[in-house]
C-alpha cells in the first residue's frame, strides 16, 4: 500500500489544527483541569521537576509525564489555558498519526483519510484532545503501542522488517507507563494476546516479546520509579498497590456505575458516527484479509479495553478514550467496503459537518452553562492584591486559583485535618492527607486546623481568604467582615489586621505571634 505523501501530511496538519481550534476557548474545568494544571504550574515555579507536588506536597496519584509536558509548555508559552492543554493535544496527535500511518500502509488512502476524518470529528475525541487531564495522553500512547505492535506482528508474519516498529511499540508502552501507570503497557499487551489468540497466531508472541524492546521499556519507565523509591520508602506501596491495584479492585471510589455503563456512553459520545458502526459488522465481497486480520484487531481492541474498565465499580468516561481510534477505523473501513472504496461525498461530508457542529456546540455550551470556575474571582483578587500578601483557602481546595493568580508558593488550607475526616471519602482532603504523609513536616505548615485561622489573619497586614459561600458561619470574625467578592459558590475576603482587631481579634495574642509564618520554600530538584 501507499506511504505518506504531501497531501497526507497536509491532511494530518489540518486535522491537528482542527483539534487545537478551541484549545484556549474556555477556562480550566474544576476539579480535574485545575488540579492537573496547578501541579504542572508548581513544577515550573518551584524548579522541582523530579516529582509532582500538589500544594507543595508530593502527589503520587499518577506518574509525571503529563506534568513534565505541561510545565514545559507553560514555561515556553506562558500561563495560558491553551498552553496547559498541549499534553492532551499531543496524545490525540500521536493516536491520529499512528492510526493514519497504519491505515495508509495496510489499507490505502481512502480508508486512512476517512479514518482520520471520523476520528478527529468524533465529539468524544475532540473534547478529550483539549481536556487537561491524563486520559488523552495515555490514550494516545496506548493506541500507538497497539498499532505499532500489530503492524510489527503483521510484518513478521509476512516476512517483512518489523523490529523498528516493535522498538517504537515498546517506547510507546514506556511512555504510556509514565503517562498513567500500569495500563500503559498492560492494555496493549492484553489486546495483542487476545488478537493473536483469536487468529490462532500466538506463536508470533515469541517474536514480539523482544529483549531489546524490554530493555528500552525499562530504560524509559524504571528510572523515575527507582528515584522515587529511593527518596520516599513508601512510594512503591502507595503508587502501585494502592493507586494502581487497590483502586481498580475495590469499590468505594469515585463515580460507581453498572457493568454495562461504557458501551452506550461511547456510542452516544461519538454520534453521528456511531450510526454507521453497524456497517463495519456486515461482511461483503470486499472482506478478503489474510490472518491475522486487521478487522478482527479493530473489534478486539475496544472489546478488551471496555471489558477491562467495566470490571471495577468506579467508571470515569475518559478511561475508554483509547477505543476511539479503533472505532474510527471500523466505521471508515465499513463505509469503504459498503461503497466499494468510492467516496460517497454527500453522506460523508454531511456526517462530518454534523459532527463538527456538535463538537463546537459543546464548547459554546460549556462556556454558557459552566460556572464552576474561579477565573473571574481570581482576576478581581489579582487587580487588588499586593505582592507578598498571603492567600489562604478554607474548607475547600480551589485548584485553579494558584494558576490564575500566578502564585509561586503553596497555599495554606484551613480545614478539619483529623484522620477521621480525611479517610472517610475518596476526595481532595484524602488526596492532600495522603500527600502530606510523604512530607509530614511540610504538611504541618500547609494543612492547618481551621481553629488556627484567626492567628494567621492577625499575623499579616492583609490576608486573602477564599472559601465556599456560607462557610463564614464557622468563623466568628469572618461573619463580621464584609466579603470582598462572591462568584458563584466561591466567596473571598480581604482581611486586614486592623479589621480583625476592630472585630475583637488579635487582642489576646502575644506580640511575637503577630508575624506571619509563611510556608517554607518549596523543594528544588
Amino acid at each position: 500500500m501507499s506511504g505518506w505523501s504531501r497531501k497526507d501530511a497536509g491532511l494530518f496538519l489540518l486535522a491537528l489544527a482542527w483539534l487545537a481550534l478551541t484549545l484556549g476557548a474556555r477556562p480550566l474545568a474544576l476539579p480535574d483541569e485545575g488540579r492537573y494544571v496547578s501541579v504542572a504550574w508548581e513544577m515550573l515555579t518551584s524548579g522541582n521537576w523530579l516529582y509532582p507536588t500538589l500544594d507543595g506536597l508530593p502527589f503520587f496519584h499518577k506518574p509525571p509525564l503529563f506534568y513534565w509536558i505541561t510545565a514545559a509548555s507553560l514555561g515556553v508559552f506562558g500561563p495560558h489555558e491553551w498552553a496547559g492543554r498541549l499534553a492532551p493535544l499531543l496524545g490525540a496527535a500521536v493516536a491520529a498519526f499512528t492510526l493514519y500511518g497504519f491505515a495508509l500502509r495496510q489499507k490505502g488512502a481512502t480508508v486512512a483519510r476517512w479514518s482520520l476524518l471520523i476520528l478527529v470529528t468524533e465529539p468524544f475525541f475532540f473534547a478529550g484532545s483539549q481536556f487537561a487531564n491524563l486520559d488523552m495522553l495515555v490514550a494516545g500512547m496506548i493506541s500507538a503501542t497497539i498499532v505499532l505492535a500489530a503492524e510489527a506482528a503483521l510484518n513478521a508474519e509476512r516476512g517483512r522488517p518489523y523490529k523498528g516498529l516493535l522498538a517504537a511499540a515498546y517506547l510507546g508502552a514506556g511512555l504510556g507507563f509514565l503517562a498513567k501507570g500500569l495500563i500503559g503497557p498492560v492494555l496493549p499487551g492484553l489486546v495483542m494476546i487476545a488478537w493473536l489468540a483469536w487468529n490462532r497466531r500466538l506463536a508470533l508472541l515469541h517474536r514480539l516479546v523482544w529483549v531489546p524492546g524490554l530493555v528500552l521499556f525499562l530504560a524509559v519507565a524504571a528510572p523515575w520509579i527507582l528515584a522515587m523509591q529511593a527518596r520516599f520508602p513508601e512510594f512503591v506501596n502507595y503508587f502501585f498497590i494502592y493507586n494502581q491495584v487497590q483502586r481498580f479492585a475495590e469499590s468505594g471510589f469515585n463515580n460507581p456505575m453498572p457493568f454495562w455503563f461504557y458501551p452506550p456512553v461511547v456510542l452516544l459520545l461519538i454520534l453521528p458516527w456511531s450510526w454507521w458502526l453497524p456497517a463495519a459488522w456486515k461482511r461483503t465481497e470486499w472482506d478478503v484479509e489474510p490472518r491475522p486480520t486487521i478487522r478482527s484487531l479493530m473489534w478486539i481492541w475496544p472489546a478488551v479495553i471496555v471489558g477491562f474498565f467495566s470490571i471495577p465499580s468506579s467508571k470515569l468516561v475518559g478511561y475508554v478514550l483509547p477505543v476511539l481510534p479503533a472505532l474510527a477505523y471500523l466505521i471508515a473501513d465499513g463505509l469503504a467496503r459498503r461503497w466499494g472504496g468510492v467516496a460517497p461525498p454527500r453522506v460523508l461530508k454531511g456526517a462530518a459537518v454534523a459532527a463538527g457542529v456538535i463538537c463546537l456546540t459543546a464548547i459554546v455550551a460549556n462556556n454558557a452553562f459552566n460556572h464552576k470556575t474561579n477565573k473571574s474571582v481570581s482576576s478581581l483578587i489579582a487587580a487588588q492584591r499586593q505582592h507578598g500578601e498571603p492567600v489562604v483557602f478554607m474548607w475547600d481546595q480551589f485548584f485553579d486559583v494558584p494558576f490564575y493568580l500566578g502564585l509561586e508558593a503553596p497555599v495554606r488550607i484551613f480545614d478539619d485535618w483529623s484522620p477521621s475526616n480525611t479517610s472517610k471519602v475518596d476526595n481532595w482532603r484524602k488526596a492532600m492527607a495522603d500527600a502530606g504523609a510523604f512530607d509530614p513536616a511540610r504538611a504541618g505548615q500547609l494543612l492547618v486546623d481551621h481553629a488556627q485561622l484567626d492567628r494567621v489573619l492577625c499575623g499579616s497586614p492583609v490576608t486573602w481568604v477564599i472559601a465556599p459561600a456560607g462557610t463564614e458561619a464557622t468563623n466568628v470574625f469572618l461573619k463580621q467582615i464584609p466579603p470582598f467578592a462572591t462568584r458563584g459558590a466561591t466567596r473571598v475576603w480581604r482581611v486586614t489586621r486592623s479589621a480583625m482587631s476592630a472585630s475583637g481579634g488579635c487582642r489576646q495574642m502575644p506580640s511575637g505571634d503577630l508575624t506571619d509564618r509563611s510556608a517554607p520554600p518549596r523543594p528544588r530538584g
